[in-house]
């Protein structure tokens, strides 16, 4: 029976250990939300306008630009998925990789061959453990992503989707990340960002005329010093969204595991008391019993 109590305590030690960690995590990432959700709701106007800056170009002029042309000559894809660096956030990175094979399942079927770029430390050893090439893999910063790191990713993607099919260059990109869309709901998301397919943030339809555009030195200038921009900031939007994301998960994780936790030291503490109350039916009996046989034996 003392060694029952000796397990059980050991048992509710350990546990109320693991209570105060999660507990710390869970008011760390609360303390972080707030701010994450600031920095979706920041970035929002300057993607709005340059998403409306894109779409008056792509409206008004009739140039062919690589980055809004599709691709013939290669039959490659790129596809980015964005995870956590860290665990102890529920089945956010695992929803976001389950997405991803889903894509590479549609592609393949389609033909195509995917070309595998990761951001998020989770993403990277999934792929690295199944001996998954990457051509690009970004890690360290996935609950407060900067502007350089979504710069260096969109110049890379740039870069592999304006290469010669000789060098590697894919024919289109997408990306997998989580959409944010409440403290309770956050939706793993495909989105086709190259070649520029749907352009989002148009104003609704109305019955206003639209205005005329006189494009400056020429659209197709336009389109080089725009695109690139707008692609920058949409996949920083994805960072930023995949972050807020994170950090509600992992909130609504450690809190789901802090009344876990609490409830095994209720259980362990059941147990250790029922043990300790046997402990000492066993030792009263015991000392009843001896009493007796020395009655007996006068």
């Amino acid at each position: 029976m003392a060694g029952q109590q000796r397990v059980y305590k050991a048992r509710i030690r350990s546990t109320q250990s693991l209570k105060k960690i999660f507990r710390a995590m869970e008011l760390i990432a609360a303390s972080r939300i707030g701010k994450a959700r600031d920095r979706v709701a920041a970035a929002a106007p300057y993607s709005s306008a340059i998403t409306r800056a894109i779409s008056a170009v792509a409206t008004h002029s009739d140039v062919e630009h690589a980055l809004t042309s599709e691709r013939q000559d290669t039959n490659r894809v790129a596809m980015l998925v964005i995870t956590a660096d860290r665990g102890m956030a529920g089945a956010y990175s695992a929803n976001a990789i389950r997405e991803a094979e889903r894509l590479r399942e549609r592609l393949a079927k389609e033909g195509k061959e995917v070309v595998q770029f990761a951001a998020g430390r989770r993403a990277v050893s999934y792929y690295s453990f199944r001996k998954r090439e990457l051509a690009g893999k970004w890690m360290g910063d996935s609950d407060s992503p900067s502007h350089k790191v979504a710069g260096e990713i969109a110049e890379t993607l740039l870069n592999a989707f304006l290469a010669k099919a000789e060098d590697g260059g894919v024919a289109e990109l997408h990306v997998v990340y989580t959409h944010f869309k409440s403290m309770v709901s956050q939706e793993p998301r495909v989105i086709r960002m190259l070649p520029l397919e749907i352009v989002e943030g148009v104003a609704d339809a109305t019955d206003d005329v639209e205005p005329l555009y006189d494009f400056e030195p020429g659209a197709e200038e336009v389109l080089d010093a725009l695109l690139p921009r707008y692609i920058e900031s949409r996949i920083y939007s994805c960072l930023l969204q995949a972050a807020a994301s994170e950090l509600a998960n992992r909130q609504s994780a450690m809190n789901t595991a802090v009344s876990n936790a609490e409830d095994i030291v209720r259980n362990y503490t059941r147990l250790a008391n029922s043990a300790r109350q046997a402990e000492i039916t066993q030792e009263i009996s015991e000392i009843v019993s001896g009493a007796d046989a020395l009655a007996n034996a006068s």
